[in-house]
């Protein structure tokens, strides 16, 4: 598949990619190697492996990362009470089995609970594979992984070697909570995801928020814009404009005031500290806005309206 037919396929399904993220998808399914994505969070790393997955008619298989992660966990499990309940079973109907045979049974793929790294590569078509915050992981994962994504085998002691029937479609994203091993970074491609323009942005919404109004999309686009040039502890992404846009949506609303702004903005920052900072510089949001001056009847403008649970303006 082409970038052109992959770029077409993720707007189909309402993620809007560049010409060059949809050439490094394609040189992924090409070259066959993993792809590291990068870029500040909500700009839809994750949601990327989920589109791809289903423009090519796949499975996904996500190994979301965390600090203490380790090889097994991210491979595969034995399941211990059901091993115990057999041998147990065995024992009270008098099998007369030895033990060698019996460590076979409890120990063969009945028993065995497949983790993300095992299961892609038993497929019988090639998955996408999603490893999901790579840099949450600590580094001796990393370099557990780096020898996986190179043999794409995994040895079972009790089992054998399991070779991959079809070599996955790998994706891994990283917020940059820590510096990667160049290592990791030669075995893979790279694309860094900038948080959207303007334009762009209004497109994704309407991709995204069916009946979104193109004044409101607009204004909830330059809001965007301009908050994420306030000195934020969190800067909104993608993800929190689509759920503000839903948000507004849900409660009628077909543009954005002071008041709406107030009432509603706990969509988009998630912390004090950043609500405290856009209080300190109301006048950021003015241009997303229209307006200036008295917002709303009876005098409300964003620096009397806009605040933590500030807002006492009756509905319309």
């Amino acid at each position: 598949m082409d970038a052109a037919s992959l770029r077409a396929r993720f707007g189909e399904h309402g993620f809007i990619a560049s010409d060059a993220f949809a050439t490094a998808l394609q040189l992924v399914l090409a070259l066959e190697k993993p792809l590291l994505v990068e870029g500040p969070a909500g700009v839809g790393k994750t949601e990327s492996a989920k589109v791809l997955a289903g423009v090519l008619g796949t499975r996904l298989i996500r190994l979301q990362c965390y600090e203490g992660l380790d090889a097994l966990t991210a491979l595969y499990e034995w399941n211990y009470p059901r091993q115990m309940l057999r041998i147990r079973m065995s024992e009270a109907e008098g099998t007369a089995a030895s033990r060698e045979a019996r460590e076979a049974e409890i120990f063969s793929e009945e028993f065995l609970l497949k983790r993300p790294l095992l299961e892609a590569i038993v497929q019988d078509a090639s998955p996408v594979l999603l490893i999901d915050e790579i840099d949450r992981a600590d580094e001796a994962f990393e370099a557990f992984l780096l020898e996986v994504l190179a043999e794409w085998q995994v040895t079972i002691p009790e089992l054998g070697t399991i070779r991959a029937r079809h070599r996955p479609h790998v994706i891994l994203t990283s917020n940059r909570t820590r510096e990667l091993s160049d290592a990791l970074r030669r075995r893979c491609l790279f694309f860094w995801i900038p948080y959207p323009s303007l334009e762009e942005e209004i497109t994704i919404l309407h991709a995204r928020v069916p009946g979104l109004p193109e004044r409101l999309a607009a204004q909830i686009a330059r809001a965007m814009q301009a908050l994420r040039d306030l000195p934020l502890q969190k800067a909104p992404g993608v993800a929190e404009s689509l759920d503000w846009a839903r948000a507004l949506l849900n409660l009628h609303r077909d543009h954005l005031d002071a008041g709406v702004l107030a009432e509603t903005i706990g969509c988009v920052l998630k912390v004090r500290e950043d609500h405290l900072v856009l209080e300190a510089k109301p006048e950021a949001l003015r241009p997303a806005l229209d307006e200036a001056g008295p917002l709303r009847p009876g005098g409300h403008s964003l620096e009397t309206d806009f605040g933590l649970g500030s807002v006492s303006t009756p509905r319309r």
